[in-house]
């Protein structure tokens, strides 16, 4: 390592920025580095970040609206404000490069690390880039991206494909061996729809499953439902009788992955890079309303890879999802196929390459400095 750095990273917001941004900053103060994070104020951060051990900075924002409207009015001139309470501890904090995770949360720091001619570096998490990363990609030193294939869609001449950083935790875990499954072992699926649940997966996903059980297959299931309807999710399994964990959050993925076969998800950019670095095969169910639509373009990288199979929420319905997974039961090959297909899609060492891209553009900024 050169000289030690005072490094930015905006990432509040949710927790598709926090977590690669704590990924990333937890590397960067391995490196003996100074490391601030710049937070939104949002109640999911608390528990995120409870345990940094640097300097924290929260800059109340919101997010971006399009169309003419008095709340359209009343988010641009929040954002404005948080550029105006960013520039004083941006001036105070004088970092060498600043970092910004995407998302609302990044507009303030940015532009006021633009102002006082500090150099940022964008990461762009999805295929499709978000309205912030694409506002504020024209004077970025450089954009890093978690898909190599979204440098098609940004307007930017310095672009690196880091990939999606993830905590240590995941990384070590996905380095054992995979569970194999045998010819008589039940066919292991993790139900998730992100942090919040997904309505559409607590109320069709059990009974398909259930109806796939009469059928003849055999079941195991971790469910993830969120906040919402975990007890009628837990009562369908338990009617069927089957093995079934339902949870409402699960804090150390690292400990649930190892065991599973196949995933029925969305596909957020975080869930993606998981579900690679795990080789885990995956149906995928994109959030139909993400903006952009960025959950069908990650969802749709994975199927060119055939390492997932994807069908829209619309088209989605008990009889078809009972039938492909009576499908998926008798033909473990295509599993392993898309397994090892998946573990291509991996990026283990991303929070490595973007702290090292960091360490360049702080460093040169420092020098030029001097």
């Amino acid at each position: 390592m050169g000289k030690k750095l005072k490094i930015a990273i905006a990432c509040g917001g949710t927790g598709g920025h926090i977590f690669p941004g704590l990924a990333t900053g937890r590397e960067l103060l391995e490196r003996g580095h100074d490391v601030t994070l710049w937070m939104a104020g949002k109640d999911i951060e608390h528990n995120a970040v409870k345990d940094w051990p640097g300097r924290i900075i929260t800059i109340p924002s919101e997010g971006f609206q399009f169309g003419v409207s008095i709340r359209t009015i009343g988010t641009i001139f929040k954002l404005f404000k948080a550029y105006k309470l960013s520039l004083a501890p941006m001036r105070e904090t004088n970092p060498d490069v600043v970092l910004a995770m995407g998302s609302y949360a990044s507009f303030g720091p940015v532009r006021a690390a633009r102002k006082l001619k500090i150099p940022y570096v964008l990461h762009e998490a999805n295929l499709l880039p978000g309205r912030a990363v694409s506002f504020l990609a024209r004077k970025a030193h450089t954009v890093a991206v978690s898909f190599e294939k979204s440098r098609f869609y940004l307007k930017h001449g310095n672009i690196e494909a880091t990939g999606m950083p993830l905590r240590k935790a995941l990384q070590r875990a996905s380095a054992q061996p995979r569970r194999e499954r045998g010819a008589d072992d039940p066919l292991r699926v993790l139900v998730m729809g992100g942090s919040r649940g997904a309505r559409v997966l607590n109320e069709v996903v059990p009974k398909a499953i259930s109806d796939a059980v009469e059928k003849g297959v055999a079941i195991e299931v971790e469910h993830i439902a969120g906040l919402q309807n975990s007890e009628d999710v837990e009562a369908i399994y338990s009617a069927a009788g089957i093995k079934a964990n339902v949870h409402h959050f699960v804090q150390h993925m690292e400990n649930i992955y190892p065991g599973i076969d196949l995933a029925i998800c969305r596909s957020g950019a975080a869930t993606c890079a998981e579900l690679a670095c795990f080789a885990l095969p995956a149906l995928l169910i994109p959030y139909p309303t993400a903006v952009r639509d960025h959950q069908m373009g990650n969802a749709r990288v994975l199927q060119d890879f055939c390492a997932a199979d994807v069908i829209a929420e619309g088209d989605l319905t008990g009889s078809w999802l009972r039938d492909y997974l009576v499908s998926v039961s008798k033909n473990p090959e295509r599993l392993e196929k898309m397994a090892a297909a998946m573990k291509k899609r991996a990026q283990p060492n991303a929070a490595d390459r973007l702290a090292d891209l960091l360490e360049k553009v702080g460093g040169a900024s420092r020098k030029n400095e001097g």
